[in-house]
């Protein structure tokens, strides 16, 4: 049996036109009347691309730095020893350590949004490969999070970079700040972070490389957008 629709919920679908593909500019200003809740929402961004990850050629990943942020509030781990590991602790990581931490997280505590490796750890994290790896939480070089700079990963993870990685079904999900940010903010986060998609497109990928975009807020039906248009912003 069909859940039945709160009243709250079919006054937000009524806002939205679900036969239509809206311009950037008009599904983000469509979002500004779509808030309903009593928390700062997140804007949502959902991509589903014309690749099959299957094969390691068509894999769609990397990371971007969003000019404004994502208003959330990131507690960094750092897998680190000596130098680097002070270096991690002065640059504002919430937890530093080594075989300390894979105890830690092998014990079930992943208090951590964001993890970061030199390269020298990364031997001891194939231990906790099995529970990070599911979670997106791995570190990898293509994402700049196994680096001997951990000062500026950590500084670049606190200050709002987006991790992105195609599932196995093509979709990208991601979190671009939050709908206290204003239009002008959401836009410029969104277009730094479709950019970036859109330059990682794999060469082996054949046909329309964007076959729906759309964005919504935490608790909001979903704006579908305009895929053509979206692909043309590089």
């Amino acid at each position: 049996m069909a859940k039945k629709l709160t009243k709250k919920r079919e006054a937000l679908l009524k806002k939205v036109d679900a036969t239509k593909e809206y311009s950037v500019d008009e599904a983000i200003a469509t979002l500004a009347e779509l808030k309903s809740a009593k928390f700062d929402e997140t804007v949502e961004v959902a991509l589903n691309l014309n690749v099959d990850p299957r094969h390691a050629d068509q894999m769609v990943r990397g990371s971007v730095v969003l000019p404004h942020g994502t208003g959330k509030v990131v507690r960094v781990a750092v897998f680190a020893k000596d130098a680097k590991a002070d270096e991690a602790r002065a640059a504002g990581a919430d937890i530093v350590g080594a075989a300390d931490l894979i105890e830690e997280i092998q014990a079930g505590n992943i208090n951590f949004d964001t993890v970061i490796s030199t390269p020298d750890m990364m031997g001891v994290l194939g231990k906790v490969a099995r529970i990070l790896g599911p979670k997106g939480l791995m570190p990898n070089p293509k994402t700049g999070t196994v680096t001997m700079d951990v000062t500026k990963a950590v500084t670049e993870a606190k200050g709002g970079k987006v991790n992105f990685r195609v599932d196995k079904k093509g979709n990208i999900h991601a979190g671009i700040g939050k709908v206290s940010f204003g239009n002008e903010k959401i836009k410029e986060n969104f277009t730094t972070l479709i950019e970036a998609v859109n330059k990682a497109k794999p060469a082996s990928a054949k046909g329309r490389y964007m076959t729906n975009v759309a964005v919504s807020l935490t608790m909001s039906p979903s704006v579908k957008m305009s895929a053509s248009e979206v692909m043309d912003i590089k």
